[in-house]
């Protein structure tokens, strides 16, 4: 026949798994918003990379423009060269008129060919401006994210080990405790900031609170004789003493894990 289990034992047991999870909940503040802030500069050097890949690509698509501009002026004054001589023994003016077209041709691809160069050069002048901001400030990111990672690591290493076995420890504590019981703990965590279900009461009041609790219902809290919650925020009750008494023997678990 299995041992049934006195509300002192249920007591103590929901207040254990609080104790476990509070430190649980403890070593994840430590670690605060650092992964969320690891995560979101991820993401920005992310786009910074990309958009500065394709500034790099629109340089080098001036470049080739610039380049293809000079090959047409260099082949233009060829021409040019080639008319200019054709003119010296043209048989009459209709062909010496036609290759001074030509060669005023080639002369207006010239200028047009030097404008657009100068137009070019202005916007890779433009964009190696930017780039050169924009690595500035990727540099300040990655070195940002650098730093970022390192102190969420060292956090890690501190703390990854005794968050595992914390983590076990939950699981084995919230076994033992019935499953109506483990629901309302769950519910009753889940809805509160600081993720407290099960609370002592503190200066005849609940944990955390400012609503004192009548001396009669304080004597029911310390009698250990039935589930008590906070009429004003459901938490389960327990008296200081059985408080004190876990908390003396979850340090002692806590300060073996953290080992």
């Amino acid at each position: 026949m299995a041992k049934e289990v006195t509300v002192e034992e249920k007591l103590r047991a929901l207040y254990d798994l609080q104790l476990i999870d509070s430190r649980i909940d403890k070593i994840k503040n430590i670690r605060g918003e650092l992964p969320l802030e690891v995560e979101d500069l991820e993401d920005e050097i992310a786009g910074l990379t990309v958009r500065f890949e394709k500034m790099n690509s629109e340089v080098a698509e001036l470049d080739l423009e610039v380049k293809g501009k000079k090959n047409l002026i260099k082949e233009s004054q060829e021409k040019i060269t080639r008319y200019e001589s054709q003119q010296k023994n043209v048989r009459n003016n209709r062909e010496f008129d036609a290759l001074s077209k030509e060669v005023e041709y080639q002369q207006l691809e010239i200028e047009l060919a030097e404008k657009r160069i100068r137009e070019f050069k202005a916007k890779i002048e433009n964009k190696k401006e930017v780039l050169a901001s924009s690595e500035e400030k990727l540099n300040e990111r990655q070195s940002h994210l650098d730093f970022k990672k390192s102190e969420l690591d060292n956090i890690l290493k501190e703390t990854e080990k005794e968050e595992q076995e914390l983590y076990k420890k939950s699981e084995e504590y919230a076994e033992n405790i019935e499953e109506r019981l483990l629901v309302a703990y769950k519910r009753i965590r889940g809805g509160a900031k600081n993720g407290l279900a099960v609370v002592a009461v503190e200066r005849g009041a609940s944990g955390g609170s400012f609503f004192t609790i009548p001396p009669q219902r304080q004597l029911e809290i310390a009698a250990r004789k039935k589930i008590i919650t906070d009429e004003h925020s459901g938490r389960v009750l327990v008296d200081p003493d059985l408080a004190r008494e876990e908390e003396e023997r979850m340090q002692k678990l806590f300060v073996k894990l953290s080992k």
